[in-house]
């Protein structure tokens, strides 16, 4: 049997909730079996949630209330939606405590940060200093927009390398780490563009969006095929056959 990941919904769209494409592909394309995971108002269904699958992935969407990490909105900040918010902030402290596989994409990272407790930089010209321009207008979003580095001795840099390109489109950004969250992989300009949580196997955030790169970037692949891989081993089946 392959792992089930557990794609958590981006949010909704008018009276529909939605994954995009990319995500789901993605998975499938690393030998994992996608499952969609909607909004839901129920803790037993967040507990059936953390207990069905085998790995958890967090995509990209839109801004979080900045209440629910301690702040009053500023300037710059964008749509929010707070029954989105909670329920995958909710979600995701449930699935840290399983000690199962995340892997988490721009909103998702800053999801991750928000339920460690840390802050968000509500849009990116609120950061001191000069800042790059992280929404990159590109005809395609698998085209590259700037460099990161990435950290010696974090897990991610066993999966990408020391150095890589990567496409950007977020106005937001990690201010404050949360507990427990190590920053891997940083821009030019200092922003945040991964973190780890090393006490977990693999619970990964990047602020860039491999699902889109996934076709044209090696170190992308091998991105979701760790993630998958470390979500089998999670399941227990990595003594049996994987048909």
């Amino acid at each position: 049997m392959q792992p089930v990941i557990g794609i958590v919904a981006c949010g909704f769209s008018e009276n529909r909730q939605f994954v995009t494409n990319p995500y789901i592909q993605s998975v499938r394309y690393a030998r994992g079996i996608p499952v969609i995971l909607p909004v839901v108002r129920s803790d037993r269904v967040l507990d059936e949630y953390t207990s069905l699958c085998d790995g958890f992935l967090f995509c990209g969407g839109g801004d979080i209330n900045p209440l629910l990490f301690g702040e009053e909105p500023q300037k710059g900040n964008g749509d929010t939606d707070i029954t989105v918010d909670l329920f995958q902030i909710r979600l995701m402290k449930r699935i840290l405590g399983s000690g199962k596989p995340v892997f988490a994409i721009c909103r998702g990272m800053q999801i991750l940060n928000a339920a460690c407790g840390g802050t968000i930089w509500q849009d990116m010209s609120l950061i001191p200093g000069k800042v790059l321009n992280h929404m990159q207008r590109s005809a395609s979003r698998s085209e590259v927009s700037h460099r990161i580095a990435v950290e010696p001795g974090s897990q991610l840099r066993k999966h990408i390398g020391s150095a890589l390109l990567v496409n950007s489109y977020h106005h937001q950004a990690v201010n404050t780490p949360g507990k427990g969250l190590r920053p891997c992989a940083r821009s030019k300009d200092g922003v945040i563009e991964a973190v780890e949580l090393s006490s977990h196997p693999f619970t990964i955030g990047v602020q860039w969006h491999p699902e889109c790169m996934y076709r044209v970037s090696p170190e992308m692949r091998s991105l979701f095929h760790e993630f998958v891989f470390h979500s089998f081993i999670n399941s227990g089946q990595a003594g049996h056959n994987n048909s």
